[in-house]
Formats: structure tokens, sequence, C-alpha cells
């Protein structure tokens, strides 16, 4: 009797050990805390296991329709490119890929576009695991750097490029001013982001402000900016040449929330290779993916598409067109 009271009481501790690491928010603290997030993600190799070496949603049309999780991801890359304008550009573009991961994106664009990639990662895990997957032959070096503070000179790229990086920047103003100031002159900027609605239009309401807040403290996230908001803080760096353009690619990308949950059915070979360890690490994302599908499929959240052009100030906007036109 003793001994089933003895293994009933173990049984007890491990399930509230199990329900309190569940429970425990990861809510952002400093640019260590969100280091720390990623290099945990990384060195496990759940995540890069289920989502493969793009950590971002993937593209499926529009509408969308049915595709591969990890086809999705590398289609978002193309897809993304193509609404940049970066397909235009020649081989040789110089590229910044700020909140770069493990490489995905950067490889695509050296691979497949031949340009001169430099992805920047808060993580040191990212960098380390980004170069192993690298080729030699591929354009592409990673390095650690904070996006909020780029220690690149002024106008060091033709191109800055970032997809979901910003949700994890306190001050999205120095985010946007640092994004431009390491432009050259007529240089292009593409972000893709996670946005919340714009609340200064529509107001958080009673379920929302709760869900916002579990989609903050448990990935890393000091704030969501808005579409609007954010276009308008990279205007007011009075860096951009002409208009902020946007995008709304919501409807392209949802899927990609129950795609995600759904690797776990898929790849059941990740139950024998990471164990209840794994189990345990991927069901504490299982309740923010569901969270996450549901704020974006309500319109709580959108998923933000930015271009920008930098400029100087003077007529010289197209230095960069011409300085890469002579490169072709």
């Amino acid at each position: 009797m003793n001994l089933f009271y003895l293994l009933g009481l173990l049984i007890l501790v491990f399930a509230v050990a199990i329900a309190i690491y569940l429970l425990t928010p990861r809510n952002y603290e400093s640019a260590e805390s969100v280091a720390t997030s990623y290099d945990e993600w990384t060195e496990d190799g759940i995540l890069e296991f289920y989502w493969g070496e793009h950590i971002h949603l993937g593209h499926y049309g529009s509408p969308p329709r049915r595709k591969d999780f990890l086809v999705a991801k590398a289609d978002f890359v193309h897809e993304m490119v193509k609404w940049g304008g970066l397909d235009k550009y020649p081989v040789g573009t110089t590229v910044l890929d700020v909140g770069c991961g493990i490489g995905g994106s950067s490889r695509i664009l050296a691979k497949d576009y031949g340009f001169e990639v430099t992805g920047i990662t808060i993580s040191p895990q990212q960098v380390q695991r980004a170069q192993e997957l690298t080729p030699t032959e591929v354009p592409a070096q990673f390095k650690v750097d904070d996006a909020t503070a780029l220690s690149y000179p002024d106008a060091s790229f033709d191109v800055v490029w970032s997809i979901e990086a910003g949700p994890h920047m306190p001050d999205k103003a120095v985010f946007a001013r640092e994004l431009l100031r390491v432009l050259k002159p007529g240089g292009l900027l593409i972000v893709a982001d996670w946005n919340q609605r714009d609340d200064r239009q529509v107001p958080l309401n009673f379920w929302e402000k709760p869900v916002m807040k579990q989609l903050l403290d448990q990935w890393s996230h000091p704030a969501f900016a808005s579409i609007e908001g954010f276009s308008e803080l990279l205007a007011a760096t009075n860096l951009t040449e002409g208009e902020v353009i946007t995008d709304d690619w919501t409807q392209q990308t949802l899927p990609s929330w129950l795609d995600s949950i759904w690797q776990g059915v898929a790849k059941p070979k990740g139950l024998i290779m990471f164990g209840l360890f794994g189990l345990i690490k991927s069901l504490r994302e299982v309740p923010t993916l569901i969270l996450m599908r549901l704020a974006f499929g309500a319109g709580l959240c959108r998923f933000g598409m930015f271009r920008a052009i930098r400029s100087n100030g003077s007529s010289n906007q197209d230095s960069v067109a011409q300085e890469l036109a002579q490169k072709a």
C-alpha cells in the first residue's frame, strides 16, 4: 500500500512540475532573454526538426491552397522576393537579413538569386547552426548582432530584409531607424512581420487583451506593432523616399499555424528522437499556436508586409540602382 501511495505521490509531483513548466511565461526581459530562448530552441533541435530551416510562416497562395508545410515556407521567401521587386536585382547585390534564424532565407537569397547575404541574429547558437547548414560555396555569412544597435556603418547594404523579427524589438522606432540607416541611398527595405490590429482605431476588447498578453509572454515578445503604426515609424525616420508600401498577407499565411501543430502527428519519429522531454516541450507550444491561429483568423493580429526605398534627402535616391546596373 505504501508503494502505491509513493508511486501516486511521484506521479502527482511529476504532473505538477509539468504543469508549472507549461504555464511558466517566457516573457521579454531584455535582448538576452530573447537570445536565451532562441539558443534553447536551437540547441535541442526540436523546432528545426518540425519546422525545417525556415523559422517563419509559409505562403499558401491567394486564395490559400493545400501545400506541404516546408514547401510553403520556401515559397514564402520567393513570394517576398517578387513582392519586393528583389527578383529584378542582379547577382552580387548585398543583402542584410535581420533576424536570420538558422539561415534558411539567407541561403535561398544567396543560392537562387546570387546575392551576397549577411545574416544577423541575437542568438549565438543560431549563428553556429546557420554556419553548419551553409555550404562554403554559398555566398552567405552569419554573425551575432543586435537589430536595435546594428554594428554596421551607415549606407552599408543594397537591400535590408527581415522576416518576423519585429515583435522581439522593444522600441519599434529604433528598429525602424536601424533598418533604414544601414541601407545605401536608393537601397531597398523589405520587411514581413506579425502585427496586431491598430488599436487606435479599434481598441482591444475583453477577450483580446488576455489573448494578446499570452502571445507576448510565451515567445519573448515585448509588443506587436500595427501595420499602420510601423509604416508611420518608417516614414517618421525621414529616411524613406516616397511612400512606404504595405500589404496584408494574413490569408496567405494563415494555414501555417495549424500545419505547424500537425507536424507533431505527421512526424512521429520525433517522439523517438526527443522522447518525453521533446513531447512536453512540443506540447507547451501548442496552446500558443492555437491562440495565434485564433488571433490571426479573428483579425486581432495581421501579417504585415512593408517596402520602402532609402533616401538621403537629396536627388540621388537612384544611386543604388545605378550601382547595381553597373554590376549587372
